[in-house]
């Protein structure tokens, strides 16, 4: 006789241990396109903010609200579809998330004046929030257990590429002599094309293993899409084993606030928030600090320099990180992360507060490596650790709040940076961008667990949720 728990077991087993197959880089590929997307979206508004300034006669505050107000709704956005992905499914949610973006991007490149361009930005903002719990959770939960870092780790690294394309495209578009205010609209509108390039292939991914057995208890769903993953024809015989059902996992949404869950999650939302914060504040500002160091340099020159900056210091430290996630480790990278930009934060404060002046080249290098620290560290990490360590059937939630808490930092720092770097200028600003990272490492030592090498059961602790004495048994059940 074999218990439904035996065959659950038997069944992700096949998922956890079978070895890299054309299916999980489809998957990757499928969710990546969406972080590309979602990073050009992202980091494009600064070159934009740029353009539409002196056009629009943006003031201090337009600016800042111009540039954080998708990242607030990306907040939403994370939350939203990460508890509706634990409701109805993955699949049921999946590519609904890009046409939004699509949409988004779309209105924003027609807005007519800077009110409608911040609307058109909070709808942006929450299709690309949903992208980030649904994206690392589908490929979480498709991959399989040694190579679940990397895998997951891949798809955000295309994030690496949209950094670069937003750049090169603006220079590209300004070059050619296109009228600034034809050309913000051109940039804004780009980003729609990658996203609405994969609605398709995401509308037609199966429902993941780990959803359909642990949540919806449907053995021949779950079949289903292991058969897709190992490209075989494995089966549950009919005769023996009549509905093909088993017993969901006993979970309610408020055991995400139950240790151990709730130490996770103040590890994975806080070190994600702390991570945002320190990031994109000074990511979607660079025009305003190249300003602040190289005040003569003219738009294309600085973004050719940030596009320097994001193929040498960023993209390939993504890929890098990525490839050494299940060796390593996700507790070391991150820890080793935070440190790294705090101690590059550190630099550029106390030679700013000192009075010296860092000359464009040096400061360049040193802002490089926090880029280094940041891709190979807590940009990478945060996004990897909430879709391994809570529970299947609040995984989503989980990964939600995360997501959603990241925003939320990522929006603080991106609205105040503006402010910060006009009242306390470059010193105090990166000051205060050392002591976030500095928490981050602090946080994640005491609160994160090491996911790498070990099955999503048993870093999610499933087997507390499995009520044997309640799931169906039924005699002679096997697998063909």
């Amino acid at each position: 006789m074999e218990t439904a728990g035996n065959l659950r077991n038997h069944l992700l087993d096949k998922v956890d241990e079978i070895g890299l197959v054309h299916h999980h880089f489809r998957t990757m590929f499928t969710a990546g396109m969406g972080f590309f997307t979602d990073a050009y979206d992202l980091f494009i508004i600064g070159v934009v903010i740029a353009l539409l300034a002196p056009i629009w006669h943006l003031n201090t505050s337009e600016i800042a609200i111009l540039g954080s107000s998708s990242l607030l709704a990306a907040a939403f956005g994370a939350y939203f579809f990460g508890r509706i992905a634990d409701i109805f499914g993955r699949r049921a949610v999946y590519g609904i998330e890009v046409i939004i973006l699509t949409i988004g991007a779309i209105g924003s490149a027609f807005s007519q004046d800077i009110t409608q361009l911040i609307i058109w930005r909070i709808i942006l903002g929450i299709g690309i929030g949903g992208d980030y719990p649904i994206s690392a959770i589908i490929m979480s939960e498709y991959a399989n257990r040694k190579d679940r870092g990397k895998l997951v780790s891949m798809v955000f690294s295309l994030q690496g590429l949209g950094l670069i394309a937003g750049p090169i495209v603006a220079i590209l578009v300004l070059t050619v002599g296109v009228p600034h205010d034809v050309a913000w609209r051109i940039l804004l509108g780009l980003g729609a094309i990658p996203a609405a390039s994969v609605i398709y292939l995401r509308r037609k991914i199966k429902e993941t293993p780990y959803y359909s057995i642990n949540v919806k208890g449907d053995v021949n769903q779950t079949v289903a899409a292991i058969n897709d993953i190992v490209g075989t024809k494995i089966k549950v015989d009919e005769n023996e084993y009549g509905k093909k059902n088993v017993a969901k996992l006993k979970t309610r949404w408020y055991d995400l606030f139950k240790y151990p869950n709730n130490l996770r999650l103040i590890g994975t939302a806080g070190s994600w928030f702390l991570m945002d914060w320190a990031f994109y504040g000074n990511s979607i500002s660079w025009p305003l600090v190249m300003k602040s160091v190289m005040p003569n340099a003219n738009l294309i020159h600085k973004l050719a320099l940030s596009t320097i900056v994001f193929i040498v210091f960023a993209a390939p430290f993504y890929w890098i990180a990525a490839f050494a996630m299940d060796k390593l480790g996700r507790k070391f990278i991150q820890i080793l992360g935070f440190f790294g930009m705090a101690a590059a934060y550190l630099i550029i404060s106390l030679t700013n507060l000192g009075g010296y002046v860092l000359v464009p080249a040096m400061f360049v290098l040193i802002f490089g490596m926090s880029y280094v620290f940041t891709e190979f560290g807590p940009n990478t990490t945060t996004f990897i650790y909430p879709s391994e360590v809570f529970p299947t059937p609040i995984r989503g939630l989980g990964d939600g709040i995360s997501a959603g808490a990241g925003k939320i930092g990522a929006f603080i720092g991106t609205l105040l940076f503006p402010f910060l770097i006009v009242s306390i200028k470059m010193g105090g600003t990166f000051m205060i961008l050392t002591i976030i990272s500095f928490a981050g490492a602090i946080l994640t030592i005491f609160a994160l667990p090491e996911p790498k090498g070990q099955s999503l059961r048993v870093v999610g602790e499933e087997e507390k949720y499995t009520e044997e004495g309640n799931s169906v048994t039924r005699h002679n059940t096997y697998i063909k």
